[in-house]
């Protein structure tokens, strides 16, 4: 559900699982593997949810900061986790 009333998506459990193994492997081409740290800066749209199930499929430890912060806010928590990659 979205934030507009009739803002909606419907995915069933075999795309989702579909997207989320393209963008795992995504991840892993981008050189991110099992330990690594990857911060999420999205809405919240389905690509945050595919972007958190691909970290967790390949061991990769994600941060979700969501997009209402700030530029500085962002940078805090990408140097405090100590990233590797930053999705946006």
């Amino acid at each position: 559900e979205g934030n507009e009333p009739g803002d909606s998506m419907k995915i069933t459990y075999r795309e989702l699982l579909h997207k989320v193994c393209q963008f795992a492997n995504v991840l892993r081409s981008q050189g991110v593997k099992k330990g690594d740290r990857v911060s999420i800066y999205l809405p919240m749209i389905l690509e945050l949810v595919i972007a958190m199930l691909a970290c967790a499929r390949i061991g990769a430890l994600h941060s979700v900061v969501f997009a209402g912060f700030s530029a500085d806010s962002l940078c805090d928590r990408i140097l405090d986790c100590g990233c590797s990659l930053l999705i946006t």
